[in-house]
């Protein structure tokens, strides 16, 4: 294989990305200036050592001067314990937090559940997520997905997955109607989604 398919297969895995973008991407950066391409090499090789994941709610944040575990939501005094939202991915975050209409913590599920999958837990952290719904603090776990097909069948298996902690009083609840069907978090704008959280059931 040639390092201009290989190039065009390494694109091809980013999310949303079809064979025709990852060879735009691809004949974009053949025509680069050159030091623009050492510039995004040294980025991609040095991030790892620049970025952290929260060990509470899984999203990806850049360190501080003080190291520490947590994202700098986590550490916010100032949000409210008792709710939890859980997203697919770090971006939905993002959105959400444009919006301003959600105060609580997150926890970054790690994408959605395919259709025919038979060990779900597997795709994602539905492990996880229960083991955060057992916080003594938290009275509200929202499932914030998208209002894909995919989207829906991961919001039914975490339902299934909490079921147990609802027995015991915790309250879960969906986004409500503003987000149309078809739509993913991350693209909606944020008066779509102040709207889908206000509405939540």
């Amino acid at each position: 294989m040639s390092p201009l398919d290989r190039l065009t297969e390494l694109f091809r895995d980013f999310p949303g990305i079809g064979p025709r973008q990852a060879r735009r991407f691809v004949y974009f950066l053949l025509a680069a200036n050159p030091n623009y391409r050492r510039e995004l090499a040294k980025l991609i090789e040095t991030s790892a050592a620049d970025i952290a994941q929260c060990e509470s709610c899984f999203r990806y944040f850049p360190k501080d001067r003080q190291p520490s575990p947590f994202c700098r939501i986590c550490k916010d005094p100032g949000r409210d314990q008792t709710s939890l939202m859980a997203v697919e991915r770090d971006v939905d975050i993002e959105s959400i937090e444009r919006s301003g209409a959600f105060k609580g913590r997150y926890f970054v599920l790690g994408g959605t559940i395919p259709l025919a999958s038979e060990e779900p837990e597997k795709f994602v952290r539905l492990r996880e997520l229960r083991a955060a719904a057992e916080r003594p603090e938290l009275k509200e776990i929202v499932l914030g997905f998208s209002a894909t097909t995919e989207g829906d069948h991961t919001r039914l298996l975490a339902e299934e997955w909490l079921k147990g902690v609802q027995e015991k009083g915790l309250r879960v609840t969906v986004l409500g109607r503003g987000l149309s069907t078809g739509s993913e978090l991350e693209y909606a704008d944020p008066e779509t989604i102040k709207a889908a959280i206000l509405g939540k059931k």
